[in-house]
């Protein structure tokens, strides 16, 4: 089932909804959209009620100059959750889709949530200790994908290749495949696109992810090309929480299979 809610005057979020049970809302990354969850939707669906939400100006939903920051997504989600009557649920973020999930625990706190699955996201983006923090990268090539690339149409198709490429799978990618990602981000315009490259880095959400963690189940599921850093600054943020290692920054497409059997014994055991 698809859906369309409104989550202020003018601005609608899509929704895609499949299955029954306890619910799992799946939150995709910057510029993504609802459907890079489908192998997720195919497998959870059999079990959970599964929901999938394109953020404001991603995929399906309005696209609009107002609330391109991770502040109004927390907000957002609290409105799609609030209007579908979900209670007790798991939620999934995914890249920048975390911060959706940290900033609505920030505003609205942990009442309601069952568990939280975070892929592949440090809760701060970037450090002067870069070398320390498991951060997002280094200031200056963070500074330079702002500047460099997220000006026009050319320079987002140009960024998300190389993303995709570098670091998102770690297979050699079909044209058909690099293009669908690339087509993917390109729902998402250029310069709304900066605005969200710009909150997320500049965001800071280890209070929100430490206090969450100590709280409510949460597992992390990270990419191998960092993920000693990224287990040992977790260890120390939020030793309550289960750190898993998989594949590439898209490891829940690339090997969907071993993601969803991660995911799936996790809730299981928090059942």
């Amino acid at each position: 089932m698809n859906t369309y809610i409104e989550v202020e005057p003018g601005i609608e979020l899509f929704v895609q909804e499949a299955g029954s049970g306890e619910p799992i809302v799946f939150i995709p990354g910057f510029t993504f959209t609802t459907e890079v969850f489908s192998e997720q939707v195919k497998h959870f669906s059999k079990t959970h009620r599964t929901i999938v939400v394109d953020p404001r100006s991603h995929g399906r939903s309005t696209m609009t100059v107002h609330g391109n920051d991770y502040v109004t997504h927390g907000t957002d989600l609290q409105k799609v959750l609030k209007q579908l009557k979900v209670e007790n649920v798991t939620l999934v973020g995914w890249s920048f889709g975390c911060l959706t999930v940290w900033e609505y625990i920030r505003q609205f706190g942990t009442d309601g949530i069952k568990s939280i699955v975070l892929i592949d996201m440090p809760p701060k983006s970037l450090s002067v200790q870069q070398d320390k923090e498991w951060v997002e990268g280094p200031l200056d090539d963070m500074a330079a994908a702002y500047t460099n690339y997220l000006r026009n149409p050319k320079g987002q198709r140009d960024f998300i290749a190389a993303y995709a490429e570098g670091v998102m799978v770690q297979r050699e990618l079909k044209e058909e495949e690099l293009t669908w990602i690339i087509e993917q981000s390109l729902k998402t315009p250029y310069y709304i696109a900066a605005n969200l490259f710009s909150s997320g880095l500049f965001s800071d959400y280890r209070v929100e992810a430490a206090e969450s963690s100590e709280s409510v189940p949460t597992l992390f599921i990270v990419a191998e090309h960092w993920a000693e850093t990224a287990t040992s600054s977790l260890r120390k943020l939020a030793p309550k929480a289960s750190v898993e290692v998989l594949g590439g920054h898209l490891m829940f497409w690339e090997y969907n299979g071993k993601f969803n059997g991660i995911v799936e014994r996790f809730l299981e055991e928090n059942g």
